[in-house]
């Protein structure tokens, strides 16, 4: 049974040091699960900037956890347009490259459906082991979480939120 969960997104929370306490509301409320219909419906509650931050947080967490490999075969490859925009707009533009190689090796526009991507993934075999190693060496000279922080507050108004979302 979900249950709802209220929360206040406003100043003080967007001059803290956790950009995730920020976007927590629309990463509980945008489901990657179900499908590229459902991912732009729920997102449709919430502002572009919100979206590419949401974004930024997917493709990092999976990345470490498991390479571009994870990040494309979970339900998480659903995000790779918004990982793009997002991180041309926190000016990362060698990570732009990184993730603009991953999809050129995934034959230049992966699926947003999960089980076709996966396909993709398994037909194409591509290697993402030096992808995954220059993103491990660029988080050593560019931080990641201070560019988003920084673009949160150059666009705070857009990162308000008071409501209820449903925690699955």
């Amino acid at each position: 049974m979900a249950q709802l969960i209220g929360f206040e997104i406003g100043n003080r929370e967007i001059d803290d040091d956790d950009y995730f306490v920020v976007i927590e509301p629309v990463f509980l409320s945008v489901s990657i699960y179900d499908g590229p219909l459902r991912y732009e419906e729920d997102l449709g509650k919430f502002s572009n900037e919100q979206r590419l931050i949401l974004a930024c947080h997917w493709y990092l967490s999976e990345v470490n956890n498991g390479g571009h490999d994870q990040f494309y075969y979970n339900s998480t490859g659903i995000v790779w347009k918004d990982t793009l925009k997002a991180f041309a707009a926190l000016g990362a533009g060698e990570a732009v490259g990184i993730i603009e190689e991953s999809i050129r090796r995934l034959g230049g526009n992966p699926s947003l459906d999960r089980e076709e991507r996966q396909q993709e993934v398994d037909r194409l075999n591509p290697h993402f082991d030096d992808l995954d190693n220059k993103l491990f060496r660029l988080a050593e000279r560019f931080d990641f979480d201070a560019a988003i922080l920084k673009f949160i507050r150059a666009n705070r108004q857009k990162f308000f939120f008071s409501g209820f979302v449903e925690q699955p």
